[in-house]
């Protein structure tokens, strides 16, 4: 028996368009051709690439896609309806949309009555004609058009006879697809599926009755009577993915967003949330199985390029998504998967984490041991001695749920096999601070012993902690020049016990990376100095312990070299 293949719906990103709209968010021409050759490989059939002619860094973008074009996706441009009173041809702006030389235009155009008086401050008459206009010009010379129809959940509930003749001069002016806005993202999803379904009807009968075909497929041109509707939703009522999967389930046969929601004010329908709903929840099909595998890499990498730090609590993609802290929930995920987790977080390209905290029980120690390639017998002393030493720590402040490297450095400890690359003898830090001048200089001089011999270095940083770390990292170069490798990307400090004042103790937390991982030291210390060099040691000492790893087969460690090294007997 042939199983009947599964409904497909069209991805559309606007990642660099509307997503670049965001607040504090802003990306160079070289960023956007990286994102859009990801999202590329990641199948996603449409990239909407910008507003050529709006500015300079989108006309580039276009022009440099159309020498390098990308393998998969559509590239898509994006313009408004012409404006009042003039005609299409004549517009300057469409002249830079047909000069980016993309197949496919997105034109907006004003579905509210109110935008159309009260905001381009014309005729509903006339907005009817710069609709039709500009689609007839651009599928006159040869392009396929996707027409959105902006506030058009506002302008459906306010005026819905207006909203509806929109979408009818669209249709029959060559628009292929009538994609509905929810642009000021006040919509619900019960009102959003009412309407796709109004729409969905009425548009067919439309269509039929002018005998008219219209593409099913965009990429194969498989044809159809009915024309495609699709769904653009935003984020402001906290209901942008939800709309759009009512959408889907009334009709809608696209879906817009952006990757992880960016978009301007609340952001747009999250696509790293929306794919796996639709494919793996609803069964629908949106890319395939070894693309949706790349989710999880592909939203880091946007990330990362638009420079804002993933949000660890994102579902799917989220390193959080699948971490499991209370040690219940470790044994019952441990046993089955299923008893905690709605998806296989290997389907989006995630993994399971288990945290651990002072809620942790043995099973959350034994099930983190193995993440680390350490297999630990629950019968074995040195299990409980991992988690009572946890325990301990924890109630003085240390927290390795955010500090995992910390944590496997401890273990290493209590088994014995912690590798003592370097020790610490002492370290001086001296600050100027200097009236009038809004930065300050500091100069660390530290001691360290490397292989029996000691090491005396000093350095400059524009803080403490900066020149502290800038002289460890220069006292142990020349024995470990995987080190120039390693940087420090993130630095937080919190205050535990706030109400002894400056006796407080502080808690130190320093993310570090090598360029392919990134891992988590914490330090805990009435004086922030001391709780920050324990964060900045031991962010160095499992760098170098993870290099060890790869190379040596840890725990077997090469015999660390010395030479051009200032050394002074102990």
């Amino acid at each position: 028996m042939t199983k009947n293949p599964s409904p497909q719906i069209w991805l559309y990103d606007t990642t660099l368009r509307d997503g670049t709209q965001r607040e504090g968010l802003s990306v160079s021409i070289e960023d956007k051709l990286r994102i859009a050759k990801r999202l590329d490989q990641l199948g996603i059939p449409f990239i909407e690439g910008g507003w050529p002619g709006a500015n300079p860094k989108d006309v580039q973008f276009f022009w440099q896609l159309q020498e390098d074009p990308l393998k998969q996706s559509e590239i898509v441009a994006f313009c408004s309806t012409r404006r009042p009173n003039t005609t299409a041809a004549s517009e300057p702006m469409l002249q830079a949309i047909l000069a980016a030389g993309s197949r496919w235009v997105t034109i907006f155009g004003k579905s509210w009555d109110l935008h159309v008086t009260a905001g381009l401050k014309t005729s509903l008459e006339e907005n009817l004609a710069m609709i039709r206009d500009t689609i007839e010009y651009l599928r006159s010379q040869g392009r396929r058009v996707i027409y959105d129809a902006e506030h058009w959940f506002d302008g459906y509930k306010h005026n819905p006879d207006y909203a509806l003749q929109t979408l009818e001069t669209a249709i029959t002016a060559g628009a292929e697809w009538l994609v509905l806005c929810d642009t000021n993202g006040g919509a619900l999803p019960h009102e959003v599926s009412q309407i796709v379904q109004d729409v969905v009807k009425v548009t067919g009968e439309w269509v039929l009755g002018t005998g008219k075909d219209y593409p099913q497929s965009p990429i194969t041109n498989h044809q159809s009577p009915i024309p495609q509707i699709g769904i653009h939703t935003h984020n402001d009522s906290d209901m942008a993915v939800a709309n759009a999967l009512a959408a889907v389930m009334a009709g809608a046969t696209m879906v817009q967003g952006t990757m992880n929601g960016y978009g301007e004010r609340c952001g747009n329908a999250n696509l790293c949330s929306l794919i796996p709903n639709l494919q793996l929840k609803l069964g629908y099909s949106c890319i395939g199985e070894d693309e949706l595998v790349q989710l999880t890499e592909a939203s880091r990498f946007v990330s990362e390029v638009v420079n804002l730090a993933p949000d660890e609590h994102a579902p799917f993609v989220g390193r959080s998504a699948f971490a499991h802290k209370g040690g219940i929930h470790v044994s019952a995920v441990e046993r089955n998967p299923l008893t905690y987790e709605h998806i296989q977080p290997e389907q989006v390209g995630n993994r399971r984490r288990i945290v651990i905290s002072e809620q942790s029980g043995l099973s959350n120690v034994l099930a983190k041991a193995r993440t680390f390639g350490i297999e630990l017998d629950p019968q074995q002393p040195e299990a409980r001695q991992i988690l009572q030493k946890m325990k301990d720590l924890e109630s003085e402040g240390y927290q390795f749920e955010a500090a995992e490297a910390s944590f496997a450095l401890l273990m290493h400890e209590a088994l014995g096999n912690r590798p003592q690359f370097f020790e610490v003898k002492g370290f001086q830090v001296h600050c100027d601070l200097i009236e009038g001048k809004a930065s300050s200089s500091a100069l660390a001089t530290i001691k360290v012993a490397v292989n029996g011999k000691n090491i005396l270095e000093a350095a400059e940083g524009n803080g403490p902690v900066a020149a502290l770390d800038a002289a460890l990292r220069k006292a142990l170069l020349n024995f470990y020049p995987q080190i120039a490798a390693f940087e420090l990307t993130d630095y937080k400090v919190r205050i535990l016990n706030g109400h002894t004042g400056t006796a407080a103790k502080t808690r130190a937390l320093v993310e570090s990376g090598n360029g392919h991982q990134r891992w988590t030291t914490v330090g805990v210390s009435p004086n922030i100095l001391e709780a920050s060099y324990q964060a900045v040691v031991e962010g160095l000492e499992y760098g170098l312990l993870l290099h060890s790893q790869a190379e040596a087969q840890f725990p077997a460690i090469q015999k660390p070299k010395i030479e051009n090294t200032k050394i002074t007997e102990s």
